[in-house]
């Protein structure tokens, strides 16, 4: 494989800017998205068997004590939502909410999709140590996300029914 050779000083900095570029590359490109493509959840962030309801979430990697503390970036761009608490009860804001975990999911999902890259320019354990910064950067809010809209969904249900 074809490998660019940069200084280290330089192959740092442009880990450090690439990460950031491809964070707010994808978070720019998933509030782009029209509601239209939220409102199903495809093949990625559809739900798994042991994942129904987010109790797994909640029992197995006790999320509720600390996805508070993670910082939430919904309303950065104009027109953003932050999902640090619902927007209303009724049906709508559920879904609204529900709809903007699916965007933030989404953006996770792409960033940690571009550690890849990264191969490109770093040495063998550079890189690799670059991946696993951006799977544990991302999988973090990944699960977050899943386990707010489950619970949601769940409200959603109840309501509905």
């Amino acid at each position: 494989m074809l490998r660019l050779l940069m200084p280290q000083a330089l192959t740092v900095a442009v880990d450090v800017v690439a990460w950031g570029v491809f964070h707010a590359g994808t978070g720019y490109a998933a509030h782009r998205l029209g509601d239209a493509r939220l409102s199903r959840e495809g093949l990625v962030l559809s739900p798994r068997p042991f994942e129904v309801g987010g109790g797994w979430y909640r029992r197995r990697l006790r999320i509720h004590r600390w996805k508070d503390r993670l910082p939430e970036a919904g309303a950065l761009f104009a027109g953003g939502v932050s999902k640090r608490e619902l927007p209303s009860y009724d049906p709508a804001g559920l879904e609204l909410f529900v709809r903007e975990t699916r965007r933030a999911e989404l953006a996770h999902w792409w960033a940690m999709a571009c550690a890849p890259l990264f191969v490109l320019w770093n040495p063998p354990l550079a890189a690799g140590l670059l991946i696993a910064y951006g799977v544990g950067v991302n999988a973090p809010f990944i699960a977050i996300q899943r386990y707010n809209r489950f619970r949601t969904q769940a409200i959603l249900e109840r309501r509905y029914r």
